[in-house]
Parts: structure tokens; C-alpha cells; sequence
């Protein structure tokens, strides 16, 4: 019987964007000389708009004026993907992951001449275990053919005109109508000498006003949505990072071990001071196993 790889989990906190490319470097550069396993961070971001490397600075449509009031930074990073928001009740993954541990299944065609995952097939998995996420919420999702993320699945009902809101914004979060599909998750990758970073942000508790600074995605055509605003009240979101571990260790066949601290994932300090929670834990497919 083949011996499951593990994914090392760290939960950080809050996180404020610069210091988390940092750290995602530390890691890659320690995953590419083999001296760490794959790892998952789970964290929050304060309030920032990054710009992929497709971004067009038309989608960021707010003054700096309006950013610099709303406390929103702004940076340009190495992922794929246009403009999207970071922030305060959002969960974002950077999986750190050398693709050439796993192999691709049946529903990763485009793969067939490939013994490892590639891209798009990684991006497909990151897709599906948001999708199970939502369902353990009771929140229907699904793909949309041509766009990447996740959307609310809302195939019946008239396909009512979603209309962005121009300036002034407001802090009012713009509600989509129940008839449109809506975006509840992000994902946006970078790859290296087979090794992944970034990753993707699901909006669990996410204040969606932000969103009205930009274009998300360049897509003007459908709202943003977050689990609190699909279900009517906010979530928590410890209960989402372990669906959201369970999915991964489910979708890429691992051990899922929960880490204390980054010293500890490392045997050393990586001179990036984090808080993270006292708990070490490790999960394994729906079991849960607590570590003296």
C-alpha cells in the first residue's frame, strides 16, 4: 500500500500581505532544495487589492485617495489572474506543493501525457475541495466553463441584469440577486520549477463593499458573494479551515497534519515572528487525532 504524502497545515492569523509573499518565498525556496514537505497556509489578509499577472490597472477603479481612506494597499504580484480583494473574514491558501508528488486522476484530462499534475489540473483541485467546502455549509457552488474560482450555483430563476455600482461608493454591501451565479472564491497560482504558490481566497465572512473598488477579476458581468451572505449569518472560521483541511487531504489522497507553529513545521526559525493557534492537530480523511 502506497504511503500517503503529508501536507503540513500552518494557521497564522492575520497576515498583512507583504510579509505573506515573504514567507511564501522562504517556503518555495526551502520546498525546491527539498529541505521541507509540501505545507498549506491557512491565513487572513489585511485589506489589500493585488494585481496577477494579467491584471489590466483599469480594474482597480477606486482613487488612491479612496484607498488610502478605506485603509486598502495595493500590490502587484507573480500569480495568475487579474485584480482581486484580500481581507479581514476571508480565508486565503497558499499551498506550497511540488506537483511531482501527485499524480492526476481521471477527471484531470488534460494531463494524459503527463505523469504529474500540471497547472491546470492543480488549479481543478483547488477549484473542487472550495466546492466541497461550500457544500459542507450547505452552499450549492459549481465551475463556470471559461472562468476560473468558484460560483453559487443558481441555474434556476430568471437571469436578472447584476449592474455594478459606480461612485461614490458606499460601505453598503451590494446584495446579488438570488438569480445570478455569484463568485465566492478566487484562485490564482504560481508555478516554479513544479513548486506552487499563492493559491486561492474564499470569502467566509468577507465585508463584499471592498469589492466595489475594483473590477474583481475583470468580470463585470456577476457580483461577489461570501458564505455569510449566501446563508444570512456569519461563520466560523476555524469550522471552514477544517473543511476546507478535509477536502484537501480528501482531493489530493494526504495526510493532513496540523501544525503548531512555523518553527515547528521548519526545526527553526525563518525570522518571520506569526501568531498562530496553541492547538496542534493532525487529520486524517474525516478522522480527528489530537498530538500530545
Amino acid at each position: 500500500m502506497a504511503t500517503k504524502i503529508v501536507i503540513s497545515i500552518v494557521q497564522l492569523g492575520t497576515v498583512d500581505y507583504a510579509t505573506g509573499l515573504r514567507l511564501q518565498q522562504q517556503l518555495v525556496d526551502l520546498r525546491k532544495q527539498e529541505k521541507i514537505g509540501d505545507v498549506l497556509l491557512l491565513l487572513e489578509h489585511s485589506p489589500v487589492i493585488t494585481l496577477g499577472r494579467n491584471a489590466k490597472a483599469a480594474n482597480v477603479i477606486a482613487s488612491p485617495e479612496l484607498l488610502a481612506q478605506r485603509g486598502v494597499e495595493l500590490f502587484e504580484c507573480d500569480r495568475g489572474g487579474d485584480v482581486t480583494f484580500h481581507g479581514p473574514g476571508q480565508i486565503v491558501g497558499y499551498p506550497i506543493f511540488d506537483l511531482r508528488g501527485y499524480t492526476h486522476g481521471a477527471a484531470d484530462a488534460s494531463s494524459a501525457q503527463r505523469k504529474h499534475l500540471g497547472a491546470v489540473d492543480f488549479v481543478r483541485r483547488l477549484e473542487e475541495i472550495l466546492i466541497r467546502t461550500c457544500a459542507d455549509f450547505a452552499i450549492p457552488t459549481k465551475r463556470i466553463p471559461g472562468l476560473t474560482g468558484v460560483w453559487t450555483d443558481r441555474a434556476h430563476g430568471a437571469a436578472d441584469a447584476f449592474v455594478r455600482p459606480t461612485p461614490p461608493w458606499t460601505d453598503e454591501c451590494v446584495r446579488p440577486s438570488t438569480s445570478i451565479e455569484a463568485k465566492i472564491a478566487a484562485i490564482g497560482v504560481h508555478i516554479s520549477r513544479f513548486i506552487t504558490s499563492h493559491g486561492f481566497a474564499l470569502n467566509v465572512n468577507t465585508n463584499l463593499s471592498f469589492f466595489n473598488l475594483i473590477i474583481p477579476c475583470g468580470i463585470t458581468a456577476k457580483p461577489v458573494t461570501s458564505m455569510q451572505q449566501e446563508l444570512g449569518k456569519p461563520l466560523d472560521l476555524n469550522r471552514v479551515a477544517e473543511s476546507i483541511s478535509r477536502n484537501f487531504g480528501l482531493v489530493f489522497s494526504s495526510q493532513m497534519l496540523w501544525v503548531d507553529t512555523l518553527d515547528a513545521l521548519l526545526g527553526r526559525s525563518v525570522g518571520v515572528p506569526m501568531k498562530v493557534p496553541s492547538e496542534v492537530r493532525q487529520l486524517r480523511g474525516d478522522d480527528d487525532i489530537r498530538l500530545a
